[in-house]
Order: C-alpha cells, then sequence, then structure tokens
C-alpha cells in the first residue's frame, strides 16, 4: 500500500477525522463489519493478506478497504472523487450488502491485480493453438481464475493429420493435457484450478465424452457440458437421427439415433451428475454482440458464457438484507435499498474492468471492448424465510421474477447513466443495443447469477438462488469438553423462539436429517416455509432457475436436486424442462449418485460374554511370491502389491505413484495393519469386506468398478486377487431403488462433527460431507473449500 494510500486509509479509520467525515452527505462513517467464526476462518484461509512466512498481514476492515480504495481509483479516469466512492464501496461491502467474486477480495491493492473470476480461451484445431491455451490457462489459474473452453474445433480422433501424415488423437486426449496443467498449478496458492469443457453434441466423438469421466482419474478438474443445439434437441422430439459433422471439413461422417443419445446423456448424468447441457442456440440468441464472434464456452460453473478470449468480472447482492418492516407491520422487499445497492455495485463493476490486470493482451482487448458486468444475488432462501414464502411455491416464483426484473431494470438504467458519463462500450454499433435501437449502454452485459459458495459464507447467508442445504446440524465443541452444539439456520431460530416450539430435544431430531419435513412438533405452516433443497421437487428447481434466467442477461448457475431414488427418465423431464422454460443450460445431481456406501449393523447379540483371546501374528517368511497390480485412485496411481506364503496371503504393499505426502503415507498405513491382519490369521475376504466402501473426497473408475478412495482400492484388490479376477466383471456399484439414504457422523478437522447425508465424499479441509450445489463440489459445513474456487 502506498504512502498515500496509507494516510488515506487513515484518515477514514482515525477517530480524529469523524467530524470531517459526518460533512460528507453520502457516507456518514465507515462501517466496522462483523464476520462469523466460519465467516473469519474463510478469510483468514483464503483472503488476508500474507507475508513471506504465512503471517496474516490485515484485519477483514483493513481488506475491504484494500479492495476499496483500489476499485475506486478508476474515478480519477473520469475527474470522479475517488476517496468518497471509496467509502460507498467499503461501506456496501462491510455492510455485506454487496460483495465482489473471490479474485477481486484477494488480488484488489496488490501487484497481481488480477480481478476476474471467469474466462473463457479459444482451442483452435492446431498444436500451436493447444499448447498455447495450456500455457494461457495455467497464467489464469495462478491469478485466480477459472476456465472455459470449447473443444468442438479439434478434428475427432483417428481423423487424417495431413503434416504428419498419421491420425489425430482427438479433443478428449487433449482436455487431459489441459486437466494435467490445472493439477500442476494451485491458484494464487488459495483455489484450486477449476475448468469447463463443452463440447457439441454433433461432433463425431461426441459418445465418448458423455462417458468420460467414468474415468475421474482423467479429468478431476473438469466440470463437463454437452452443447445442445435446438435442431439435435428436435429430433430428440422426433425420434429422428441427426448427423455427427467433422469439424475438419465440414462434412457430415455418420449419423446417430438422437434419441440414443440423449439417453447415453441422460443415463450419464443420473449416474454421476454429468455431464451438463448448455443449450447453444439460446445462449446465442441472447448473444449482445453477435459481429464480434459466436459464443462456444461458459466459465466453469455455467453462469457465465463468454467469447473466445473473453472475461467478466462478477459480483453479487445479499437479498437476505434487503427487508424492511412495511406499513402493516409485516416484512417487506426493501425496494429502495436494493435499487441503491444495485446502482453501486454496477459502478464497482465497471470500474473494476478498468483497474483490472488481465493476465493476456488478447483478454484486455476483449474485455474493454465489450465492458461485460455480471451482478447477481444470494441470499434468496434466507430472503423466503423471512418473508415466510415456500421455496416450492407460485408466490416465490412470482417473486423470483419480480426481484431480478427490478435488478435487472436498474443495473441497465445505471449503466446507460455511465455511457452517458463516460462513453458506451466501445463493441456497441453493431451490438443488438444498436440494432434495437435501445440506448447506449457501458455494458454489453450487466447481470449474472453465480454460486457465490465462499462469499456467501462471508456474507452469513445462503448461496446464489439455492435453496438451503440443511436447517440445523451438529458440532461438537472440543475446547469445552467435547459437549455437542447445535447451528441452526437463524431465521428458524428465530421463529421457533417466537413461538414456543424451540427444544433442545427438537433442534437435535432437526440436526439428525437436516429437514424438519414429517417432524409434527414443528408447526405446519413453519414446515412448509422452511424447506430444504431435498424437501423440493425437480419441477421447481427447474422452475425457480427459468424464473431468474428470463431476467438475467447471462445465466444462471443452479443445480437441480434429485433424490436417491430418482429415475432416469426424471432427469430427461428435467433435461426437457429446463430447455422448455427458456434456461440456458442445466445441471443435475441425484443424491448419492457419485459417492454411496451402503452401512451394514450386525443386529445379533451374543447370549455371553466371553473374554477375548488375545493372538500374535505368524512369522513373515524369508521369501514370498505375488503380484502389483495398478487401481486408478482419485489421488493418483496406486499400485497394490500381494504377497502370498504357503498359507494364503501374508502382506500387502502399497505405493502411491510419484507421490508422497498424506495419500502415500496412509496408504503406507493401510498396507502395514493389513499385513498385520494377515499374518494374524484374519480371514483376507473379511479384510477386503471392511476396506471397501471406505470413501474420500475424490473417486476414479477401473473397468466399469468405481474406487471410492485407497483403502476401498486395497480391499478391491485384495478381493480381486482372492478371486482370482482382475475387476473386470464390472460391479456395480450404482445403488439399487431400495437402498436408504446414508447419514453418517462425518469429524472436522477442528474436532466437530455433523450428522448429514453423506452426498459427496469427505471435504479435504475440515472432513465435512461434499455438497453438489450450482454445478460445483463444496463442504456442506461451508469451512470455505469448493472445487470451483
Amino acid at each position: 500500500m502506498s504512502q498515500e494510500k496509507s494516510g488515506l486509509f487513515e484518515d477514514f479509520f482515525n477517530k480524529e477525522d469523524k467530524k470531517e467525515e459526518k460533512e460528507q452527505p453520502v457516507v456518514e462513517n465507515l462501517v466496522t463489519p462483523s464476520f462469523s467464526p466460519n465467516a473469519e476462518m474463510v478469510l483468514k484461509k483464503r483472503y488476508l493478506s500474507r507475508n513471506s512466512d504465512g503471517e496474516v498481514l490485515e484485519t477483514p476492515s483493513e481488506m475491504l478497504w484494500r479492495v476499496a480504495s483500489n476499485v475506486s481509483e478508476a474515478e480519477l479516469s473520469w475527474d470522479g472523487d475517488a476517496a468518497q466512492w471509496a467509502k460507498v464501496f467499503y461501506n456496501m461491502m462491510a455492510r455485506k450488502e454487496f460483495l465482489p467474486n473471490s479474485p477481486t477480495l484477494m488480488n484488489a491493492g496488490k501487484e497481481l491485480g488480477q480481478l476476474s473470476a471467469c474466462f473463457v480461451l479459444p482451442v483452435e484445431d492446431s498444436m500451436d493453438s493447444i499448447f498455447s491455451a495450456v500455457k494461457n490457462t495455467a497464467l489464469i489459474h495462478k491469478s485466480g481464475g477459472g476456465t472455459g473452453f470449447s473443444f468442438s474445433r479439434i478434428r475427432p480422433a483417428n481423423d487424417f493429420v495431413h503434416s504428419t501424415k498419421g491420425v489425430s488423437s482427438g479433443p478428449i486426449s487433449f482436455m487431459t493435457v489441459f486437466d494435467h496443467a490445472t493439477e500442476t498449478v494451485k491458484q494464487g496458492g488459495v483455489r484450486r484450478g477449476a475448468n469447463m469443457a463443452v463440447l457439441r453434441v454433433d461432433h463425431p466423438d461426441i459418445e465418448q465424452f458423455i462417458t468420460v469421466k467414468q474415468d475421474m482419474g482423467l479429468l478431476n478438474n473438469f466440470n463437463l457440458s454437452i452443447a445442445a443445439t435446438d435442431a439435435f434437441m428436435a429430433a430428440v422430439d422426433r425420434g429422428e437421427d441427426f448427423p455427427l459433422v467433422n469439424p475438419r471439413t465440414g462434412e457430415s461422417v455418420k449419423e446417430l439415433s438422437a434419441k440414443t443419445v440423449f439417453s447415453k446423456i441422460v443415463e450419464s448424468a443420473w449416474a454421476s451428475g454429468e455431464p451438463g447441457l448448455v443449450f447453444i442456440d439460446k445462449i446465442n440468441e441472447a448473444n449482445p454482440t453477435p459481429h464480434i464472434g459466436e459464443i462456444e464456452a461458459t466459465n466453469p460453473c455455467g453462469e457465465q458464457p463468454l467469447l473466445p478470449f473473453e472475461a467478466c468480472n462478477l459480483g453479487s447482492i445479499n437479498l437476505s438484507l434487503m427487508v424492511r418492516r412495511g406499513s402493516s407491520g409485516l416484512p417487506e422487499v426493501a425496494w429502495s435499498r436494493l435499487e441503491k445497492t444495485v446502482r453501486n455495485a454496477v459502478r464497482f463493476l465497471d470500474d473494476v474492468i478498468e483497474v483490472n490486470k488481465y493476465p493476456l493482451a488478447e483478454i484486455t482487448d476483449m474485455v474493454m471492448g465489450n465492458r461485460k458486468i455480471g451482478l447477481g444475488i444470494m441470499g434468496f432462501a434466507d430472503l423466503l424465510f423471512r418473508l415466510s414464502i415456500p421455496y416450492d411455491s407460485e408466490k416465490a416464483l412470482v417473486l423470483a421474477e419480480e426481484i431480478m426484473s427490478f435488478i435487472e431494470d436498474k443495473a441497465r438504467q445505471t449503466s446507460a447513466d455511465l455511457a452517458r458519463e463516460r462513453g458506451a462500450f466501445p463493441n456497441f454499433k453493431g451490438s443488438l443495443f444498436d440494432t434495437r435501437s435501445m440506448p447506449a449502454m457501458r455494458n454489453a452485459t450487466v447481470t449474472t447469477i453465480a454460486p457465490t459458495g465462499s462469499i456467501s459464507i462471508l456474507a452469513g447467508c445462503s448461496s446464489g438462488i439455492e435453496p438451503v442445504f440443511a436447517l440445523a446440524y451438529t458440532r461438537k465443541n472440543l475446547l469445552d469438553d467435547g459437549d455437542e452444539l447445535h447451528e441452526v439456520v437463524p431465521e428458524f431460530a428465530k421463529i421457533a423462539m417466537e413461538r414456543h416450539f424451540h427444544s433442545a430435544e427438537l433442534i437435535e431430531k432437526i440436526a439428525e436429517k437436516g429437514s424438519c419435513k414429517g417432524i409434527e412438533e414443528v408447526p405446519e405452516d413453519v414446515r412448509n416455509v422452511f424447506v430444504t433443497s431435498h424437501d423440493i421437487s425437480p419441477s421447481y428447481h427447474v422452475r425457480m432457475q427459468a424464473a431468474f434466467q428470463k431476467y438475467t442477461d447471462n445465466a444462471v448457475s443452479k443445480t437441480v436436486n434429485l433424490p436417491s431414488d430418482a429415475t432416469k427418465e426424471d432427469v430427461a423431464q428435467v433435461f426437457r424442462l429446463a430447455r422448455q422454460l427458456g434456461c440456458k443450460g442445466v445441471t443435475v445431481y441425484r443424491d448419492g449418485s457419485r459417492d454411496k456406501q451402503v452401512l451394514n449393523l450386525n443386529s445379533g447379540k451374543p447370549d455371553e460374554f466371553e473374554e477375548p483371546v488375545m493372538v500374535g501374528p505368524r512369522p513373515r517368511p524369508e521369501l514370498t511370491r505375488g503380484v502389483t497390480r495398478r487401481v486408478r485412485t482419485g489421488c493418483g496411481n496406486l499400485y497394490v502389491t500381494i504377497n502370498e506364503d504357503e498359507q494364503g496371503p501374508v502382506e500387502i504393499f502399497s505405493q502411491m505413484g510419484k507421490a508422497g505426502g498424506c495419500a502415500a503415507s496412509q496408504s503406507e498405513a493401510i498396507s502395514r495393519m493389513v499385513s498385520l491382519a494377515l499374518r494374524s490369521h484374519v480371514d483376507p475376504s473379511e479384510i477386503a469386506s471392511e476396506l471397501k466402501g471406505i470413501s474420500c473426497h475424490r473417486l476414479a473408475w477401473q473397468n466399469g468398478t468405481r474406487i471410492l478412495s485407497c483403502a476401498d482400492a486395497m480391499g478391491k484388490a485384495l478381493e480381486w486377487h482372492l478371486n482370482g479376477t482382475n475387476g473386470e466383471e464390472g460391479e456395480d456399484h450404482q445403488p439399487a431403488d431400495n437402498q436408504p439414504d446414508v447419514t453418517v457422523m462425518v469429524n472436522e478437522g477442528s474436532g466437530t462433527s455433523a450428522s448429514v447425508n453423506n452426498l459427496a465424499g469427505a471435504c479435504p479441509f475440515c472432513g465435512g460431507p461434499l455438497k453438489y450445489e450450482s454445478g460445483c463440489v463444496s463442504c456442506a459445513l461451508e469451512c470455505g473449500y469448493s472445487e470451483c474456487g
């Protein structure tokens, strides 16, 4: 921070200058922000500046001032009052009315200065373009951004390559190169790399693309979406064939049944949540600058369609704060406060474009030409709670349209005002605004609805437009003799106290299942209002997304949650309904489909207690013989060696590729314990049974079999060894229709625990469960971990 800025900072925070501040009409005082313990943990882990020794250098207030003062410097370009706008921006963030995307909070006012979250890079059909894109991806990930790509221009596998007289390896093989590069580059030390891969449905390699993530060891850092054309969807409806087109020649190479391909998409999405669909023609209908280029891809979570080399900076308004007491005494939307926040946020985001340091000159040119911003919302579920409106109701859908229509209208008005003050975006002539004789705009787009995973934790509200994941959950406080603490959605706790049905027993019961559905102690009208994501029917998930999409320039990040017993036809209906209602894309997640385990409890009790007999292991012989198997895991290739003596398996050794650290040490520890058990005459099949089904946060596939963890890999390897197979029989790990949802107690890194549905494995930060939401994987206990940053 420069000496001048440091002095300005001291002026704003020095008590001696309060009198001078009061003379300013726009902002009376600077607000002291208040953050929850979870938010403070996330701030320290990801956002607050550190020195080279990793020591935190700033407070949350100083972080917000760093951001506000840096962004407000753009005002100087138009002779504006940067100091005054810095105060406006600071207070808006300190009150948690609005927060920008994570890279802005992380990098504003620092040397890096890269403030955008969303990028799309072109991938043309040449080695030069492909590997230039790989290099550019690494630069963007290092700066904290996420990247999207269309691989549709790459010629299909086994196509002719003129320069070498050989054959092409196809787009999927090149995707693995991007995946490995992403794995290598940790975003700015605090964010994982995140990518979106899009392939047109009429690409000749589409069938391989649909199922590629069954081997998740290849593409751990990608979300997958299929660019579904109107022609394809019409062919599905009519039961017709459609052509596959070689992008190198533009010629049709063969035809497939559209229904068959659609069924494969549905089956894969039902089984694993991927791929999603983007309705590419719908996206390009809304492309504001078609004369500049065609949109082919989106950012990693799908809410931001972008041109090649384009970036967008996002921010979200906290709707949970946009409530006031109406004249009738009942809560209502605070429209005037919302309008003020919208106008200030649009100005903030336009200023970000000006001060942003983009990683590539091509990105700078494209961004400055279109000046896209993406203002969205978070805390919508909390707003509904405060207004006593059920999420799955017609009233909620009407409110969603009303709010987003208001936000878009005020955002466009502000953009038009800025255009008069600063000029229209340079590519305005020839844009949809120009051809439709609309007012000049400063920004080609103004609204986007993003997932808001981390910033919603900072704001203390629900994420994006998603319903809440759970009303209550349990933590253990090890600092206080391990007492259990029940954390509850604040509005639910408030209603429970006001209406006198609150009790520790009730909250514990709700914490066990996350929802109050079916709990008679909760009044029926309260049960109807306080619904969670798994209480809501898939059709209402889609209808809510469509309601917001109707008044959103870009797209909407939303996950359609399905129960574990949902059928493939349920998934197909979701896809069809999303297209019918005008969504630009859709993602589904069926509960437990990526990581499901069944707990089998033995209820039999011994007639009488028997003193256990302690046994020691037999000695290891000098000579053993065995085999080594390579098993793919989510952490890499695990090499499992099983040795035998004359009595059978006697020991297991494991090696985690070239990796070290936790995965390698844990697999070694498991190997030692298994070897001890084998030499102690424990039935090897029982050992395999105990190891199988143990899951971690990342899974993989091998020969059609799902590998849930290193422990699961060892168990399966031992079982294959005992059965004399190679694991190629294709064990079906997809859950049967009659398998119950699994509720487990998971430990957090801080010594806490929570009883929740085990949706997607364990969080690598805190050990809590992961959830699939808004096209991304994040911690259900909101410790700050997100696979999309």
